[in-house]
């Protein structure tokens, strides 16, 4: 009968079009329309070469810390250029800068080390930091340099190699690790937390099927559940079966929006796969959860039911930053609570995590949640069937 039921139970679920749309078209139609829509906003923001000048006066030839650097970030083999650096006079620089050729120049004079600008701007800005970073850098060098120069002094060497003690403490400097640790994906995108809700949406639109197959064996909802009610058969094993059915349809499309968001629309879920994977199983296990208190709390019509569903799906999303990415923020800042009892915010945090750290401390509380979320809906499912009686039929 388990067996029988379960087949039955799949067969009905794909043939209902109205299912299959709003757990498998809808979403891939969305994603569609997300990829169409912020494909080019990024690109449209990415950094580009910043055109610069450098006074080349004797000042700066002498300073081989920034020398070294202003050709290291303007060298055109570097994948990491920042600069397209002109080496030119000062007259020539403010010239440069009057035509609008350039975003900036620098004056060094002594160690004094001045940035001239026509307007402040994001490139102006980046030019100046830079420029400060290294500045930073050189007097690390000078003082490493001088420690080591006080060091053969005291030992009694007379003989010091000025030009060998700043080379070695400027290679010091170039070999050292970088103190701030990358661990963010190589095309890091803030309009990946768009497609992290998308499939958060996903996985909570499967609470329509788990509803629609638990109402088909309820006795006040159809007339399957008015045989089913009076049969002499086990309720568990019928219930059970249908909510199995539901449920592999569920992750069925899932996993068809994961193929499709992958392989057409080209998103990155990061390397960590099976985690992703395994957060897709227990947020489809969350939507089917609160499909089935939808489906055995509500006392009313199927169409009424679905409405609901789809309402505080919708509502969880955009509380998740479906409509807006700052909208995870704002809720996170204000109400945490309330995306801590989300399930779409545990399911968007969940892949976020996964993208944006090295740890999985954030990903496991996510999951944790969301089981005990699964575990606490279906109690009150199971709870409010049992209840659930009938004076006539």
């Amino acid at each position: 009968m388990f067996i029988h039921n379960f087949k039955y139970s799949l067969k009905t679920l794909f043939k209902n079009k109205s299912l299959i749309f709003w757990t498998f078209a809808f979403p891939i139609i969305l994603g569609t329309f997300f990829n169409m829509a912020f494909s080019n906003i990024e690109s449209s923001e990415k950094l580009e070469i910043i055109d610069i000048a450098i006074v080349d006066n004797d000042d700066f030839k002498s300073n081989e810390v920034l020398k070294t650097a202003f050709e290291e970030l303007s060298d055109e083999n570097n994948k990491d250029r920042m600069f397209n650096t002109k080496y030119v006079s000062e007259n020539e620089a403010k010239d440069l800068l009057d035509k609008d050729e350039i975003s900036g120049y620098l004056l060094v004079d002594g160690e004094d080390n001045k940035i001239v600008v026509k307007q402040n701007g994001i490139n102006e800005t980046i030019f100046k930091y830079v420029t400060e970073e290294i500045s930073n850098n050189a007097k690390i060098i000078n003082d490493i340099a001088k420690r080591e120069i006080e060091k053969e002094a005291i030992s009694g060497n007379m003989n010091i190699n000025y030009e060998e003690i700043y080379k070695d403490a400027l290679e010091l400097i170039q070999n050292q690790d970088v103190n701030l640790k990358d661990i963010s994906n190589k095309n890091l995108s803030y309009t990946m937390i768009e497609f992290y809700t998308l499939i958060a949406m996903s996985c909570l639109y499967g609470g329509i099927l788990a509803m629609a197959s638990i109402n088909q064996n309820l006795a006040n909802m159809t007339s399957q559940g008015k045989r089913i009610s009076v049969s002499p058969i086990s309720k568990l094993k019928i219930v059970f079966s249908s909510i199995l059915a539901s449920y592999l349809a569920q992750l069925i499309g899932v996993a068809i929006l994961f193929v499709y968001t992958i392989f057409a629309l080209k998103v990155d879920y990061g390397d960590n796969l099976l985690l992703v994977i395994l957060l897709g199983i227990i947020g489809s296990l969350s939507g089917l959860s609160l499909g089935l208190v939808v489906g055995t709390c509500l006392k009313t019509n199927e169409n009424t039911k679905t409405g609901v569903l789809l309402a505080v799906t919708m509502l969880g999303c955009f509380l998740s930053g479906m409509m807006g990415i700052t909208m995870k923020y704002i809720v996170d800042k204000n109400v945490p609570i309330i995306n801590k009892i989300n399930p779409a915010s545990m399911i968007t945090d969940g892949f976020y995590s996964l993208y944006y750290y090295d740890t999985l401390d954030r990903y496991l509380f996510n999951i944790i949640s969301l089981l005990i979320f699964s575990g606490i809906m279906i109690l009150i499912s199971y709870v409010s069937l049992r209840r659930q009686k009938y004076d006539s039929i």
